[in-house]
């Protein structure tokens, strides 16, 4: 593919300064995001209107560029000359075009690499069951889960499924056979391609995002039917993530989805990306373990006491966000102040610290 300089020069630089995002908005220079903060490239002029829609139409195919100007926004995944790949999003503001691509390594990281809790590497050894990642947007969810994906690519062997808006990591079989499908170019949607899967012989599903009831139920179902599924959710904490679950459904349908998850769901990992004292982000996680206890407290929708599980049940792997982040604070790896700003209560956090 030919690209202008500009364009070019712009992926280079990011690649370079190990950028997480590229910003490209009119009346601002190109913004990189590095460590956490957002860096202005101050060297470059302001972009017009001209300059953003040329720079994100260079990035769109034909068919891309019609869907654009079609539905006002587009998610897709680039690859640039063979060195990186980005996930994009192009979107109208105030009648202009603007951009922001997402730096995908292109090497998938390992657990370790990744600064997670080894207890991870047990949530991918049964061959069936629930497993969700959760968090606030850009807190590393895709990445995680690629880790545990690339992890059973290399350990068993399988037959893995994955179902993207948009692919964003790719991996390569080793001893699994993985088959990817893009929404929009492999399905139209998430939930009819998780359906299509009990007619592909899966062993592991990862669904790349949870929107829908009918998407929902039917990767509960899959769990419960014999398969290990893995996807991620849009939710601050574990509780969260089971209300949330259960809140998609009409109340006529909440006890059995309650029932269901109860029996199918392995754990949740809520994770952050804290900034590092050193540099760079580390992630802060609260690892929920679906034990008998946990099982019964969603069963019964006592959901509110999951907390409480949780902060007593360390011995088994289990650890709260809070207790997480003190213990990070205290092996001087993030200020207090950071960790403070990504916590749920600061309060109880400044006591864990202090004890």
């Amino acid at each position: 593919m030919n690209y202008s300089p500009i364009l070019k020069n712009l992926l280079e630089i990011a690649l370079t300064q190990r950028a997480s995002d590229l910003h490209i908005s009119v009346g601002h220079a190109p913004v990189l995001r590095i460590g956490g903060r957002l860096v202005p490239l101050v060297r470059r002029k302001e972009l017009s209107p001209e300059d953003t829609k040329g720079l994100a139409f260079e990035l769109l195919n034909e068919k891309q560029q019609e869907r654009f100007l079609k539905e006002k926004e587009i998610d897709f995944s680039y690859s640039f000359n063979n060195k990186a790949r980005f996930r994009a999003n192009i979107f109208f503001q105030k009648g202009n075009v603007s951009c922001a691509l997402r730096f995908i390594p292109g090497k998938i990281s390992t657990i370790e690499e990744l600064n997670l809790p080894p207890i991870l590497h047990e949530f991918i050894r049964p061959s069936q069951g629930f497993v969700l990642i959760t968090g606030p947007s850009s807190q590393g969810k895709s990445t995680t889960l690629a880790a545990l994906i690339d992890e059973i690519n290399h350990t068993r062997a399988v037959h893995i499924i994955t179902i993207e808006d948009p692919i964003e990591y790719v991996f390569e079989d080793d001893r699994s056979i993985i088959d990817q499908r893009e929404l929009n170019l492999d399905t139209l949607s998430f939930a009819r391609a998780l359906k299509s899967t009990f007619r592909q012989d899966p062993d592991v599903i990862m669904v790349g995002e949870m929107r829908d009831p009918e998407t929902i139920a039917t990767a509960i179902t899959a769990a419960e039917t014999g398969h290990l599924v893995l996807a991620t959710l849009h939710t601050n904490s574990a509780a969260q993530t089971v209300h949330r679950i259960v809140d998609t459904f009409p109340g006529a349908q909440q006890s059995q989805i309650r029932a269901q998850l109860s029996g199918s769901l392995l754990g949740v990992v809520s994770q952050r990306l804290v900034p590092r004292i050193k540099g760079g982000l580390i992630p802060g996680c609260e690892i929920m373990l679906n034990t008998p206890a946990i099982a019964n407290l969603i069963r019964e929708n006592k959901i509110h006491e999951i907390p409480l599980v949780i902060e007593t049940s360390a011995e088994i792997g289990m650890i709260s966000l809070n207790r997480y982040l003190a213990n990070l604070v205290r092996s001087k790896e993030i200020a207090l102040e950071a960790a403070q700003n990504y916590s749920l209560n600061p309060a109880e956090l400044r006591s864990l610290v202090r004890r």
